[in-house]
């Protein structure tokens, strides 16, 4: 299996308009960052974790030219805004399939609704297969699929696990239980924000006792805020299993 890091940073990207912080001005490729998505790849199926703004680009810069499905771990605009840019894989390929909660379907059945309205349709509109999916394993081409349920502050989000490998973003909270589900990873994805403290994201801190709790082998940090600091510097205060993802990065599982 291979893991791309489409994008690792947070809502606003990095660099953030305008900003004059270190991080936003750093010429370290490695300090930019767009919006947080990962591709994942296993013998012939390519499937992507959320599409935000930046996922034409992203398609673009990972010379990805099919893709299975979307799975999306939530609705805010930063993992759902790039969906009418599914067209040219849908011109090539036809419907393509959407992996998500009910609620998140109908986030998305509001913004995009010529994406999704059945009667006069404009011919170039992509079209889509819902795929209604709850905190129950799925399948996604031939794999099973293990949603990992936690909160995003008050609002529900789905992390995943494919075989050894578990993505978590956007998470504050997540129970003892659904923890279990994580047990013998090779590789754990989480968020980690910043060091500061976040209503809805979980800090440094709070990521690495996560990562300590569920005993991956190793763990790659995203969603990340300029705030966290230049990476080269960040990464040297890490454990010595745990990396600060960065756009671009491939790893094999």
């Amino acid at each position: 299996m291979k893991i791309t890091f489409l994008g690792t940073g947070t809502s606003q990207g990095i660099p953030i308009i305008g900003s004059d912080h270190p991080v936003c001005l750093s010429n370290n490729p490695k300090d930019k960052r767009l919006r947080v998505s990962v591709l994942v790849e296993w013998r012939n199926y390519t499937f992507v974790i959320d599409c935000g703004p930046d996922f034409r680009q992203q398609m673009l810069r990972a010379n990805v030219s099919k893709i299975d499905g979307i799975i999306f771990t939530h609705e805010h605009a930063d993992h759902t805004m790039g969906l009418d840019d599914i067209r040219p894989f849908f011109f090539r390929q036809g419907d393509i399939p959407l992996y998500a909660h009910s609620r998140v379907f109908k986030a998305l059945e509001k913004r995009f609704d010529y994406i999704f309205e059945a009667e006069n349709k404009y011919p170039s509109a992509p079209s889509v297969v819902k795929k209604n999916i709850e905190n129950a394993p799925f399948k996604a081409g031939d794999l099973e699929v293990i949603p990992i349920d936690g909160l995003h502050h008050k609002l529900q989000v789905f992390g995943f696990r494919f075989e050894k490998f578990a993505y978590l973003t956007d998470m504050k909270t997540v129970s003892d239980r659904e923890m279990e589900k994580l047990n013998n990873l090779e590789v754990l994805v989480v968020n980690a924000l910043r060091e500061r403290e976040h209503v809805s994201h979980f800090t440094l801190s709070e990521a690495l006792a996560f990562i300590e709790k569920v005993k991956p082998k190793r763990a790659y940090l995203t969603h990340i805020s300029h705030h966290l600091g230049l990476h080269d510097e960040v990464q040297q205060k890490l454990p010595e299993n745990v990396f600060l993802a960065y756009d671009n990065l491939q790893i094999t599982i």
